[in-house]
């Protein structure tokens, strides 16, 4: 099932939308992050007629089971260029499960002051990276929807020290050539492993809070994205995990920041 099938809304009011977290794409039988987010932004989509979320914050309230979910929309502002939406996702007996506001508007290159204080992650060629495939239960059945490539010296392995920067870069792109846009970097944003998986520390789940995702361009269909995902910070239970999404050209296409929680056992 490609990501635009399992994505998919039906509309049942005026406000409001069917869709269902397919098998596949789920951590343990719980519904991927950024799969859950790319939802609730294609509800924004549907609800402002704009064709793309540039910016968008989810707080996730409850773990989402595989099975049919239902998406109330609020429009809060039209106006020229941008749309503000709020999208609520429901589980079965109409648990809450993940709150969103979203900003959409229609991504146009071009025609702008630009200076980028940054670069691409150094990444070796598609060939040399590791292809991450899912497991029985590790990696999850989400990683069989996902090309994900690490890099070779980034492949999480629970040895680096508790002092300084910890480091995942890689690349992503859909599996079977499925094409990339705006509302699937949601995903990517979410798709690699946590960093705090490379940490000298006793971590056993790491459930995310909140995330916010701002997209700065349209993707190219059939890229690659040059991946980069940091963590400073792991203190007082919480983990802030910063994501950078690049083209193979070097233009920076979205960024990304996590808050999740370190949780032990």
């Amino acid at each position: 099932m490609s990501f635009a099938q399992a994505s998919a809304l039906v509309r049942i009011d005026e406000d409001a939308w069917r869709g269902e977290i397919p098998p596949g794409w789920d951590i343990l039988g719980k519904a991927n992050g950024g799969f859950l987010l790319a939802i609730a932004a294609r509800s924004g989509v549907l609800a402002s007629d704009r064709p793309d979320p540039v910016t968008i914050t989810g707080h996730f309230l409850a773990p989402a089971p595989v099975g049919p979910i239902t998406v109330e929309t609020e429009v809060l502002k039209e106006g020229r260029r941008f749309a503000t939406v709020r999208s609520q996702i429901y589980g079965r007996e109409g648990r809450l499960l993940l709150a969103v506001l979203g900003t959409y508007g229609e991504l146009v290159a071009g025609g702008a002051p630009e200076r980028v204080g940054a670069a691409p992650p150094d990444l070796p060629p598609v060939e040399d990276c590791i292809r991450v495939e899912p497991g029985a239960t590790f990696p999850p059945p989400f990683m069989g929807r996902v090309d994900l490539r690490l890099h070779p010296d980034d492949v999480p392995t629970g040895t680096v020290g508790a002092q300084g920067q910890i480091q995942l870069r890689g690349r992503f792109r859909w599996r079977d050539s499925e094409p990339l846009d705006t509302v699937g970097l949601l995903v990517a944003a979410d798709a690699f492993p946590p960093t705090a998986f490379s940490a000298d520390l006793p971590v056993g789940w790491v459930p995310t809070l909140e995330l916010t995702t701002h997209i700065r361009e349209r993707p190219a269909p059939d890229d690659w994205l040059r991946c980069s995902f940091t963590t400073r910070f792991i203190t007082g239970g919480f983990i802030e995990e910063d994501g950078e999404l690049w083209a193979e050209s070097g233009r920076l296409i979205a960024q990304s920041r996590q808050l999740a929680l370190i949780s032990q056992g």
